[in-house]
Order: structure tokens, then C-alpha cells, then sequence
């Protein structure tokens, strides 16, 4: 049987591969339907946000990220994890990469059917950031 944090650990990894194929609705299956993020001088985005957000890129850029993770912890249905995030986008027409980095702490839900989601997200990604900080 797998450990809760392996599944969180898999959940994060197609996280990171359905965004870089573009698969929205991959992604939107791996958060719950009250999804929160937070981000720095932003109001905070909701799943419907995030979807818009999505596809408002969506052909335009090529995303590729690379995610240390510093920590996991679960208990019970609620489970959190720090990492180290680093994102390029590519646009597609031009070739310009956009780069961004930094620490993210994500709070996951168990669903009733024993499925943990992204529930929370507070993204402290910079642009230009360094590679670890």
C-alpha cells in the first residue's frame, strides 16, 4: 500500500507533466472544486481562475518546472508540502523564456474516496528568482 506521502509525491509529478502536455482537465482533476491560490499582490484565484489562466496560455508557451521538495507531512485527510519551485515558459513563436522560482507551500485534502487534492496553494515564485534560495 502506498504512504500518503508517496501519493501526494505522484499527485505533484502529474501535476508537473499534465501541465507541460497542456492537459487542463488533467490538471483541474488533481485540485478540489474550493482550490485557493495565493500569490504575491494578487487577490486570490480560485479553480475557475486558474482555468482561465490555464488557457490563456494554452499553444502559446511551453511550460516545463522542476520541484525539490523540502517536506511533506499528512495526517489524517489534511497533508501540506514546501518545495522549491522552478518554472520556464517558452513562447512558442518566439522562443523568449520566461523564468520563475521559489518556495511554495500546498495544502492537500483527502477526498471521501481516498484521493488527495490540492486544496491550497501559496506560491512565493519570483521572476528572475534565483535557482534555490
Amino acid at each position: 500500500m502506498e504512504t500518503d506521502e508517496h501519493q501526494i509525491r505522484l499527485l505533484m509529478d502529474e501535476w508537473r507533466r499534465a501541465t507541460a502536455e497542456g492537459d487542463l482537465q488533467a490538471v483541474l482533476a488533481l485540485m478540489s472544486d474550493d482550490a485557493v491560490f495565493l500569490t504575491p499582490g494578487n487577490p486570490p484565484m480560485t479553480k475557475e481562475d486558474f482555468a482561465a489562466g490555464f488557457k490563456g496560455f494554452a499553444g502559446r508557451v511551453r511550460i516545463e518546472s522542476d520541484q525539490d521538495v523540502k517536506e511533506i507531512h499528512a495526517t489524517g485527510d489534511l497533508a501540506y508540502a514546501w518545495s522549491h519551485l522552478v518554472v520556464v515558459m517558452t513562447a512558442t513563436d518566439s522562443g523568449k523564456k520566461t523564468r520563475r522560482a521559489g518556495h511554495v507551500l500546498t495544502v492537500f485534502r483527502k477526498s471521501p474516496a481516498g484521493q488527495w487534492l490540492l486544496s491550497r496553494d501559496a506560491n512565493l515564485m519570483a521572476a528572475g528568482a534565483p535557482e534555490e534560495a
